[in-house]
C-alpha cells in the first residue's frame, strides 16, 4: 500500500485510475484506502462550496431582480438561468 500512497503524490491521475481499476476489480485489499477516503471527503467538500456559490449568485441576482425593477436587463435574467442550471446540475451529481 505504500507504492499506492507514494503515488498519490507523484502523479494523482495514475493512482486515481489504478485505484478505480483496484475497485472494479475488487481487490479492495490493495486499494490506498486513507488516500480515497480523504479524496472523496474533499470532493464532498468542493461540491457543496460550489453549490454555495452558486446559490448567492442566484440570490443576489434575484434579489436585484425584485427591488431594481428598473434596472432588470437580459444579462441579469441569463445569469439567473444559467447559476440555476448549474445548481440543478450539482444537486443532480
Amino acid at each position: 500500500m505504500a507504492i499506492h500512497s507514494k503515488l498519490h503524490d507523484v502523479d494523482f491521475y495514475a493512482w486515481a485510475l489504478e485505484n478505480a481499476a483496484l475497485l472494479r476489480d475488487g481487490r479492495l485489499s490493495e486499494i490506498d484506502i486513507e488516500h480515497v477516503a480523504e479524496e472523496l471527503e474533499s470532493m464532498g467538500r468542493s461540491e457543496r462550496r460550489e453549490l454555495g456559490s452558486l446559490l448567492a449568485i442566484i440570490f443576489a441576482h434575484l434579489l436585484k431582480w425584485s427591488h431594481q425593477s428598473g434596472r432588470q436587463s437580459a444579462s441579469w435574467r441569463n445569469t439567473i438561468k444559467v447559476q440555476r442550471l448549474d445548481a440543478s446540475s450539482v444537486l443532480g451529481r
